[in-house]
C-alpha cells in the first residue's frame, strides 16, 4: 500500500502537473491566435471578434503586451464574479445547476474536514492497535479508524460525529433540492416562447387500414382535444438519408482540403488512394476523385429523399402534436389518452435541439427487447471489468504481494521507483482503463432507444454511476484488501477473516487519495487547457479554413459531458461520505477537488461550453438519488466495520440512519420531484393569458410549422410535407374510416365521399 512517502511523491507530481496546465492555459489564452479556442462561446453569440493588432505581423499571433502577463491569473476572480441569475441567463439552468453540484460538495465536506481533524484524527492517532497486529500498514493508516482497538470506548466519538455528518448532509441536500426546484419553476415560467412548450411527443400510434398515420393522428386529437389541438408533424424514417448527408459532408471537407492544398502549390496536383481511409488502393487525382464521389452520393441522396417522401412505410407511428396553448399541451402530456395504456403514449416533447432523431424510427414493440439485451450486456461488462480493476490493485499493493511472491522484491528495492509505482501509477492506470467506458455506455443507451439527448445522457450517467460504484469503489476495496492481506488470509482461521477485513478496508483510503490527485487535481487542470481542441482548431485553420464561416465551424466549444462527469462527481461524494469517519485524511484531497473543479468549470461554462440542449435541470432528481445511495452505503459500511470491532452498541445506534435517510428521500421525492416531471397547469394558464394580452396577433401556426421537421430536411433545403393544421371553423376531422364510431358527428371528408361509397 502507499506510504506517506508514496503519497508525497504522487502529490508532488500531480501538483506540478496541475500547476503546469494552469500556467500553460493562462499564457495560451492571451495569444490572439488562440482566442477562438478559449472564448468560443462569445464568438457564437456574436459578441466577440478576432483580436486585431496593428504593427508587426507577429502581433497577429503573439501577445507582446507584457502587462497582460503580469495579470495572467485574473481569469480566476473573473470566473467567480458573474452572479448566478446572470449565469443562468447566459448559459442556461442546466449549466448553473451542474456548477452547484461542485458547490454542494464544498458545503458538505468543508465542515466535515474541520470537524474530523479536530475530533477524529486525534482519537485515531493516539491509539496503538496497528502496532500490536501483524498487518501491512503505513503511517497514514494510523489516522484511520483501523488504529482504534476493538471494543474501545473511542468509537463513541465516531458514532457521534457520524450522526452530525448525516444530519448536516440531509439538511444541505434538502435546502439544495428546494432551491433548485424553485429555480426550475421560475426558469420555466420566465422563459421566452419555445416550441416544446406547446408540443407533445406521441408514440405508438395504432395502425389504421383506412387512414394514413398523419390522418389518424389528426383525427384522434381533433376528437379528443377539440378546443386545443393546433397542428402535428409526423416523423419520417430518414436515418439512411441522414447517413448519406453526413458522408457527403465528409467528402466535401476532403475536397475543400485538397483544393486548398492545390491552391497553395499549383505545381503539384494532390493525389489520394481509393482504398479504406486512403491507406491503399489505386492512386488517383484527389480533386477529381472526391468531385466524382460527391456527385455519385448526391444522386443517391436525391433518390433516397424521393423514397422517404413518397413511401408511406417511411412514416413512423410517431408524431409531434402541437396545441394552441401551453395549458392544452400540459393536459395532453400529463394524462392517459386511451383506454389501452400501451397506445397513444404522450410525453412532453424535447426541445428541437434535444431530439435524438435516429431513435424515433425504432418500433415501440422493439424497445423493451433492446432494453433487456442492454441490461444483460451491462451486467457482463461490469463483471468482466473486474479483471483490470484487480490488475490496478495489484500495482497498488506490491508490498503485500511480495510476502507471497518473493521474486518481486527486486522491483521495489529502490524507494523512488516504489513510490512512483504505488503513489502514481495505480491512479493513472485506472483512469486509462475508464477512458473508453463513457462512449461504450452512451452507445448502449442509444441502442435502448431513448428519444432525447438529455435523457440519453441521464441514462448513460446512471450506467456509469453503477459501474463506478461496483468496480471502482467496491471492486477496489475487495480486490485491494485481498491483495494487501493475502498472507494473513492464508494463515489465519476463518473466524478471524472478518476482523482482518474490517481493519484493512479503511486502509484503501491511500489508493483513493492517489486516484483523487490524478483524476481530480491534474485531470481537472487539464480540462481548462483544452489541448485536443486547441490542436484540432489549428489543424483545421491551417488546412481547411477559407472563409470566416469556415473558421467559425472549425471552433469546437464542446459542452458539459454530463454522462461521464456527473458520475465522476458522485464517486468523490461517495468517497467523502464513506471515509469521513473511517479515514478522515482523504477529506482535504476531496475538498481541493471540489474547489478546483468549481473554479474551472465555472470558467468553462461562461467562456467555452455551448450546450446542445436545455432540460431545465431535469437531471437533478437523479443526482439527489445517487447522493442518497452514497449516504446509505457509507452508513452500512460503518455499521459493518464497527461490528467487527466488538462495538456491540453500534449496530442499534447506526441502523437508525439508513432508515432516516430513506425516509428523508421519500419526503424530498414527494415534496419536490413533481416539479421536474410535470408542468403546473396554473403556471401554464398564467403564461397563456399573459401571451394573449401582450401578443394578440401572434401567428402560432407559422411559429411551430417547421420546429419539428427532421434536421436533414432543414439543412438540405428539401421540401417535405409541412405540419398539418386543424380547420379552426370545424373541430371535427375528415375521416376515411368505414365506421365513424369514434367521431362525434359526421366529418367533412366522410360527407364528401358518402356519394361515392366508403373506402
Amino acid at each position: 500500500m502507499a506510504s506517506l512517502q508514496d503519497i508525497g511523491v504522487s502529490a508532488a507530481i500531480n501538483l506540478l502537473s496541475a500547476f503546469a496546465f494552469l500556467v500553460a492555459f493562462a499564457i495560451l489564452r492571451l495569444q490572439p491566435f488562440n482566442d477562438r479556442v478559449y472564448f468560443p462561446k462569445w464568438y457564437l453569440r456574436g459578441i466577440r471578434s478576432s483580436p486585431t493588432h496593428s504593427g508587426a505581423l507577429v502581433r497577429k499571433f503573439v501577445n507582446l503586451d507584457c502587462r497582460t502577463y503580469i495579470r495572467f491569473l485574473n481569469w480566476m476572480p473573473a470566473a467567480l464574479r458573474m452572479p448566478e441569475p446572470e449565469l443562468i441567463q447566459h448559459a442556461g439552468l442546466d449549466s448553473a445547476v451542474y456548477i452547484r453540484i461542485y458547490l454542494l460538495g464544498l458545503k458538505i465536506f468543508i465542515p466535515f474536514t474541520v470537524l474530523s481533524f479536530v475530533v477524529l484524527v486525534p482519537v485515531n492517532w493516539t491509539d496503538r492497535r496497528l502496532e500490536s497486529m501483524d498487518l501491512t500498514y503505513s503511517d497514514l493508516d494510523k489516522l484511520s479508524i483501523s488504529n482504534v482497538s476493538a471494543g474501545s470506548k473511542r468509537f463513541w466519538a465516531h458514532i457521534l460525529v457520524f450522526y452530525v455528518f448525516t444530519f448536516w448532509t440531509l439538511y444541505v441536500l434538502y435546502k439544495e433540492y428546494e432551491k433548485i426546484a424553485s429555480s426550475r419553476l421560475h426558469f420555466l415560467a420566465s422563459q421566452k416562447r419555445r416550441p416544446d412548450q406547446y408540443t407533445v411527443l406521441v408514440r405508438n400510434v395504432p395502425p389504421d387500414t383506412d387512414e394514413s398515420v398523419s390522418e389518424h393522428v389528426e383525427h384522434f386529437f381533433c376528437v379528443n382535444h377539440p378546443d386545443h389541438y393546433l397542428t402535428h408533424q409526423v416523423v419520417y424514417n430518414a436515418n439512411r438519408l441522414a447517413n448519406l448527408v453526413e458522408q457527403k459532408k465528409s467528402l466535401q471537407n476532403w475536397l475543400i482540403y485538397y483544393q486548398n492544398k492545390y491552391e497553395r502549390n499549383p505545381k503539384n496536383k494532390p493525389t489520394t488512394k481509393t482504398g479504406f481511409w486512403s491507406l491503399w488502393g489505386t492512386t488517383v487525382d484527389a480533386i477529381d476523385y472526391y468531385t466524382a464521389e460527391i456527385e455519385k452520393l448526391s444522386k443517391e441522396e436525391a433518390e433516397e429523399t424521393e423514397r422517404v417522401i413518397s413511401d408511406p412505410k417511411s412514416i413512423m407511428p410517431v408524431a409531434f402534436v402541437s396545441f394552441k396553448t401551453r395549458w392544452g399541451a400540459a393536459v395532453c402530456a400529463q394524462t392517459q389518452q386511451s383506454s389501452n395504456p400501451t397506445l397513444w403514449l404522450t410525453e412532453w416533447a424535447p426541445e428541437p435541439r434535444d431530439v435524438y432523431w435516429p431513435n424515433l424510427a425504432i418500433p415501440f414493440v422493439e424497445l423493451n427487447v433492446r432494453k433487456l439485451i442492454m441490461a444483460v450486456a451491462l451486467f457482463f461488462l461490469t463483471f468482466f471489468f473486474m479483471i483490470p480493476i484487480a490488475f490496478v490493485q495489484s500495482l497498488a499493493n506490491i508490498e503485500g504481494i511480495q510476502k507471497v511472491v518473493p521474486f518481486l522484491k527486486p522491483i521495489i528495492k529502490k524507494k523512488f521507483v516504489k513510490s512512483i509505482i504505488q503513489g502514481f501509477l495505480p491512479g493513472i492506470a485506472l483512469k486509462i482503463f475508464l477512458i473508453l467506458l463513457p462512449t461504450i455506455l452512451m452507445t448502449m443507451s442509444k441502442i435502448e432507444g431513448f428519444t432525447s439527448l438529455s435523457y440519453l445522457e441521464r441514462r448513460s450517467a446512471g450506467k456509469y454511476h453503477l459501474f463506478i460504484l461496483v468496480n471502482v469503489f467496491l471492486g477496489s476495496i475487495i480486490t485491494g484488501t485481498a491483495f494487501e492481506q493475502l498472507h494473513q488470509f492464508v494463515n489465519e482461521s476463518a473466524n478471524e477473516i472478518p476482523k482482518t477485513v474490517g481493519a484493512t478496508v479503511p486502509m484503501k483510503a491511500t489508493f483513493f487519495i492517489t486516484y483523487t490527485m490524478v483524476d481530480g487535481w491534474a485531470g481537472i487542470a487539464a480540462e481548462i487547457l483544452r489541448l485536443v481542441p486547441l490542436i484540432i482548431f489549428h489543424l483545421k485553420n491551417t488546412f481547411l479554413v477559407k472563409t470566416e464561416k469556415d473558421r467559425e465551424q472549425a471552433m469546437d466549444p464542446g459542452s458539459i459531458a454530463f454522462a461521464s462527469s456527473e458520475p465522476r462527481i458522485q464517486l468523490y461524494f461517495l468517497l467523502g461520505l464513506v471515509y469521513s469517519v473511517v479515514a478522515p485524511i482523504l477529506l482535504p484531497f476531496i475538498v481541493v477537488f471540489f474547489g478546483l473543479a468549481y473554479l474551472v468549470f465555472r470558467h468553462q461554462i461562461i467562456n467555452v461550453y455551448d450546450q446542445k440542449y436545455e432540460s431545465a435541470a431535469a437531471f437533478w432528481p437523479d443526482v439527489h438519488w445517487r447522493l442518497i445511495i452514497g449516504m446509505i452505503i457509507s452508513q452500512l459500511l460503518l455499521m459493518g466495520l464497527l461490528s467487527t470491532k466488538d462495538a456491540e452498541l453500534s449496530t442499534p445506534l447506526l441502523v437508525v440512519l439508513p432508515i432516516l435517510t430513506i425516509w428523508f428521500h421519500r419526503i424530498c421525492k414527494n415534496r419536490f420531484e413533481s416539479a421536474f416531471v410535470k408542468f403546473p397547469l396554473q403556471d401554464a394558464m398564467v403564461k397563456d393569458t399573459l401571451e394573449r394580452a401582450t401578443e394578440p396577433n401572434l401567428n402560432l401556426k407559422n411559429y411551430l410549422q417547421d420546429a419539428y421537421i427532421h434536421p436533414v430536411f432543414k439543412d438540405n433545403q428539401i421540401e417535405v410535407p409541412t405540419a398539418i393544421y386543424e380547420d379552426e371553423n370545424n373541430p371535427l376531422v375528415p375521416t376515411r374510416r368505414t365506421s365513424n364510431r369514434n367521431t362525434p358527428g359526421e366529418s367533412k371528408r366522410s360527407s364528401e365521399i358518402s356519394s361515392e361509397g366508403r373506402v
